[in-house]
This record gives structure tokens, C-alpha cells and sequence, in this order.
């Protein structure tokens, strides 16, 4: 439950970022707040919730992920109706990418509409205990609502960014006509990027729950632990003969989405990473499984 509550404390602080950078917006230009943040925060909305309904259509056909029957696949079949079950869940679809590389992920706008996708690579390079207990990790995040909370937070740091747009385009190309000087530009700027950061921060609380809650409805925490060490090594191995021939695959749109993120970085890029290291994960997962 603490990651639950954590998350929606982030929430708040991105509210909070939200509020802070409507005010600055109308303290420069002389526009009310309230209209600021109004304004903003209805584009958003309207922008996100679209996206939303329609993402596990886009995210398919993106990845040229393809819904397999249970004469096609019985086994996948298999394990997800049984965690489906455990997880109290109505069973997803599921489908298949032809990327060769271990990944999964969940998509869909609630449990009724809810998809499994699972890749090429993830079936043809993992045992069995260990492609169910990453099945657990995705039945987790639908079973949480995960593309829901996900989906406010890209709402809410959105409109931060589309606020912190505008109030640099007036100050570049406007006339003053509010007060505010050199800590409105700076807080214009850092607003943003605070967002940003506070952003990737719940979804990396969403994996590392969704790792926990995986684990317990599959009942093997140590086959998940397994898995994200398998799934890092292949990824890595691929990675680096892909950059020697001069190509990298990975969409930076939906990398967040994965098990596994395929583009993540090391360094200050750490704060925008969608999902906590592997070995942080994989050291909680050993310490439920003792």
C-alpha cells in the first residue's frame, strides 16, 4: 500500500506545479490565474483523454502487435487464465510482437478492454515459470489501473509544460505587461523540468509495484527476479550488436509501457527514467522470495 499512497502524493505535488505555473503565467502577462490554469488544464484534458481511450489501438498498431487465439498460442493461453484467475481478473487478450528481443507489456483503458502483449523474443528466449511470473508483473498493472494513473500524470505535467510554453513565448515574443522579472522566467523554465522528473517518479513507484503485486499472483518472486536479469542481459547483448551495425530499435513514445525499458540510460538520466534499476528491483523481489 505505501507505494499507492506515495504515488498519490506525487500526484499532488504535480498539482501543486500545475497551480504554480498558471500563476506565473498570469503574474507575467497580467491574465488571471485562474484562466491560465483553466485554459491549460482543459486542453490537456481533452488532449490525454483521447489518447487514452484509444491508446491500446495505437500502442498495437505501433508494435505491429498481433491478437493471437488460444488455438494459436494454447500455452500463453494457458498461464494467463490461470493468473487471470488467481488476480480476480476478466482475461485479457494477448498479443505477440515480432521484436526478438524478451519484453512485455499491458495496454487497454480498464480490466474489460485490457491487453497482454508479449514479444517474439520473450518466448523463444524464457523458460516457462519465468515468462508466467513477467505475465503476473502485467496482470498487476492492469488490475491497479496503471494507464490510468499514468495517463493524469502525463495530463497534469502536460499542461505544466504547455504553461511553461506559452509564458516563454510571451516573454520572447510579447510585451510585459504583468510583474514577475528574472524568477518567472527561471521558474518558467525549472517548472517543467520538475514536472518531468516528478512524472517518471510515479511510474517507476507503478513498476516497483507492479513487481510486488506480479509476484504475488503468480506466487514466484524469485522467477520474476530471474526474468528482469535474464531480460537485461539479452536486451544488452542485442543493444550493443544493433549500435555496431549502426541501428537501435526502441520507441521512446512507449518505452515506458515495457517490463522492461529498452532505451534507459545511466547518469543524471536516472531522474527521467521510467523505471527503477534492475538490481533495485530485482533485490526486493529476492527479499520477498526469503
Amino acid at each position: 500500500m505505501g507505494y499507492r499512497i506515495r504515488t498519490m502524493l506525487l500526484l499532488v505535488v504535480l498539482t501543486l506545479l500545475l497551480l504554480g505555473a498558471g500563476w506565473l503565467v498570469g503574474l507575467w502577462m497580467g491574465i488571471p490565474p485562474f484562466a491560465s490554469i483553466t485554459g491549460a488544464f482543459i486542453l490537456a484534458m481533452l488532449l490525454n483523454f483521447t489518447v487514452y481511450w484509444n491508446s491500446h489501438k495505437w500502442v498495437l498498431k505501433l508494435h505491429n502487435a498481433k491478437i493471437v487465439s488460444k488455438k494459436e498460442e494454447p500455452q500463453l493461453h494457458s498461464m494467463v487464465e490461470r493468473l487471470a484467475e488467481n488476480a480476480e481478473l476478466p482475461r485479457p487478450r494477448i498479443a505477440i510482437t515480432d521484436d526478438d528481443r524478451p519484453n512485455a507489456f499491458a495496454t487497454g483503458r480498464n480490466p474489460q478492454n485490457a491487453v497482454v502483449a508479449v514479444t517474439k523474443g520473450l518466448i523463444g528466449n524464457m523458460p516457462e515459470d519465468e515468462i508466467e511470473a513477467i505475465l503476473g508483473h502485467e496482470l498487476a498493472h492492469i488490475k491497479n489501473r496503471d494507464m490510468l494513473v499514468n495517463t493524469m500524470a502525463a495530463m497534469i505535467a502536460g499542461a505544466i509544460a504547455y504553461l511553461g510554453m506559452a509564458g516563454r513565448f510571451s516573454m520572447l515574443f510579447g510585451r510585459r505587461r504583468g510583474k514577475g522579472g528574472l524568477l518567472a522566467i527561471l521558474a518558467l523554465i525549472l517548472l517543467p523540468i520538475a514536472a518531468a522528473i516528478v512524472r517518471m517518479s510515479i511510474s517507476r513507484k507503478r513498476e516497483y509495484g507492479a513487481d510486488e503485486e506480479g509476484a504475488e499472483i503468480s506466487g514466484n518472486p524469485a522467477a520474476l527476479a530471474n526474468a528482469l536479469e535474464r531480460i537485461q542481459e539479452i536486451t544488452e547483448r542485442k543493444s550493443k550488436t544493433q549500435r555496431r551495425r549502426g541501428s537501435r530499435k526502441g520507441n521512446p513514445a512507449t518505452s515506458h509501457m515495457y517490463i522492461y525499458n529498452q532505451l534507459s540510460g545511466g547518469g543524471i538520466t536516472k531522474l527521467f527514467s521510467t523505471h527503477p534499476p534492475v538490481k533495485d528491483r530485482v533485490q526486493r523481489l529476492r527479499n520477498m522470495a526469503s
